[in-house]
């Protein structure tokens, strides 16, 4: 079982930057892939961006260019860069960890971008 905890959410101007990292109990080697979701009040959870195991990245086409995704192996973190934040990307965001078919979840962060 993997233990992964969220941190550097936030209140940004809209135009600002946040960075998010996302911290794993288990070698991130082991998943096969690892990613961002996000949730807004009354929406469904969404995906905003993942990296496998070889580095292969796939974003959400709302942030493609403003977000990118990353992983720092000897640390076991994945981090979200968000930059040019508007206020539709106010949600609470969680990291994801997959092996196979099974996934993990962190308990998530806020953020909030205000107008």
């Amino acid at each position: 079982q993997v233990q992964l905890v969220e941190s550097g959410g936030g209140l940004v101007q809209a135009g600002g930057s946040l960075r998010l990292s996302c911290a794993s109990s288990r070698n991130i080697f082991d998943f096969n892939a690892m990613g961002w979701y996000r949730q807004a009040p009354g929406k469904e959870r969404e995906l905003v961006a993942t990296i496998n195991v070889g580095g292969r990245t796939d974003y959400a086409d709302s942030v493609k260019g403003r977000f990118t995704i990353s992983r720092d192996n000897a640390k076991n973190t994945v981090a979200l860069q968000m930059n040019t934040l508007k206020p539709e990307d106010t949600a609470i965001y969680y990291c994801n960890a997959r092996i196979l078919r099974q996934n993990s979840w962190g308990p998530g962060t806020q953020v909030t971008v205000s107008s």
